[in-house]
């Protein structure tokens, strides 16, 4: 920050009338144009794909939930507007790997006019498994737009109560 002081005025040995002021501090700040220009370089560096090339071609990775209970782990990703053959659930190595693909096409003829339309979407999602997952019993379902995966913990995995030992 720069400051500008302004001396008061000087006092001489003759008498200064009661009514003048003397000047206080002034704080002059000379980058704030150039604040203006960070904030605009901000924001338009803080912005997604699609607030440039539209909406509908935003590129998004699905919303996951995961929630452990005693007997298993659940994955719910939430993926409206596909179908349970557009997904596919594949584990290797101790790594499951969520995708789906979907292609869509459309082609209207009006009159002289043809205009043909396509889309295409995927995601992949990846999750790396702990040891205590019994990889054998994985399950999925899709149902109302979400696609829920269930992961079984192996029985040595799963919390037994507390007890009390008898000593003998």
């Amino acid at each position: 920050m720069l400051f500008v002081k302004v001396q008061p005025a000087i006092k001489n040995t003759i008498s200064q009338p009661k009514n003048v002021q003397t000047m206080g501090t002034v704080k002059y700040n000379p980058f704030v144009p150039a604040k203006v220009f960070t904030n605009l370089f901000d924001e338009f560096l803080n912005r997604g794909l699609g607030d440039f090339v539209g909406a509908d071609s935003r590129f998004t990775q699905p919303s996951v939930n995961v929630l452990e209970t005693k007997d298993n782990f659940q994955i719910e990703l939430a993926a409206p507007g596909l179908t349970k053959g557009d997904f596919e659930v594949k584990l290797d190595n101790g790594t499951l790997a969520i995708s789906a693909k979907k292609e869509q096409k459309e082609e209207t003829t009006e009159g002289r006019y043809t205009r043909k339309e396509f889309n295409f979407a995927s995601f992949t999602r990846s999750f790396q498994l702990p040891d205590t997952i019994n990889a054998a019993d994985i399950a999925a379902t899709y149902e109302n737009g979400v696609l829920l995966v269930t992961l079984p913990k192996k029985e040595e995995a799963k919390v037994v109560a507390a007890r009390t030992v008898e000593i003998g």
